[in-house]
């Protein structure tokens, strides 16, 4: 495995003004995740991790410490600079699945490509691409509602994956999914991960923790446990 750093966060803080209570979301957060990576992040309700998501995501800045994806520091960016950088470097799956519902799955998984400015014929070829790679290049011209939830979670999977990002980020991606469904969704990770994709999972299921290679577990915006994932029910105390 590549030992090229794709997250870097130093010290993270977030922290949020309640009336005159300030709430620390996260209070002071360290890790890396490398190129190649397959990491799980659990915890309750409150544990920061959906705050922790978001900074990841550049779809929210700290209060405080460093973030670097791939290598650039983008703690303290603009609005503009952070729509940037999750255009470049970031793939989004979520449990909802977000998909436009009068766009065919082609024209979804295009969507990305169309804020690059990539031509029309192109970014067509490549979505095509991306539906074949996730077993959906027969379905590409059908919308959301003729489409199985699972069909549906691929779909976004295929769009996460279009424009080739540094770090897929999953939030609960199998939350509105059967358990036959979600054993699906959870292969084709591992497929991904196994491909040399980056990938981290925000989940506040066990089961799903236990099939990811490394676990982070957060507890009070601070990290209470990273290491090799051990087995089913070990992280969500």
């Amino acid at each position: 495995m590549s030992a090229h750093t794709i997250i870097e966060v130093e010290d993270l803080r977030r922290t949020y003004q309640m009336g005159a209570e300030t709430i620390a979301a996260l209070a002071g957060v360290s890790f890396s995740v490398h190129e190649g990576e397959y990491v799980a992040i659990v915890g309750r309700s409150g544990s920061g991790k959906s705050t922790l998501m978001n900074v990841l995501g550049c779809m929210d800045q700290p209060s405080g410490g460093t973030y670097r994806l791939g290598g650039e520091d983008v703690s303290s960016l603009s609005d503009d600079g952070l729509s940037r950088v999750r255009n470049l470097h970031v793939g989004f799956i979520f449990q909802n699945f977000q998909l436009l519902s009068r766009s065919t799955a082609l024209r979804n998984v295009e969507l990305p490509l169309v804020y690059r400015g990539i031509p029309r014929r192109k970014r067509r070829r490549m979505a095509l691409e991306a539906l074949e790679r996730v077993g959906l290049g027969h379905r590409a011209n059908h919308k959301p509602h003729e489409l199985s939830g699972g069909q549906r979670q691929r779909v976004a999977i295929a769009r996460a994956l279009v424009a080739s990002p540094s770090l897929l980020l999953a939030d609960e991606p199998s939350g509105n999914l059967d358990s036959a469904t979600e054993r699906e969704i959870m292969r084709l990770f591992s497929e991904l991960h196994e491909a040399g994709n980056t990938i981290v999972l925000v989940t506040h299921e066990p089961s799903i923790a236990a099939q990811c290679p490394r676990v982070i577990r957060l507890a009070d915006g601070r990290i209470v446990h990273d290491g090799p994932s051990e087995g089913r029910g070990a992280y969500v105390q």
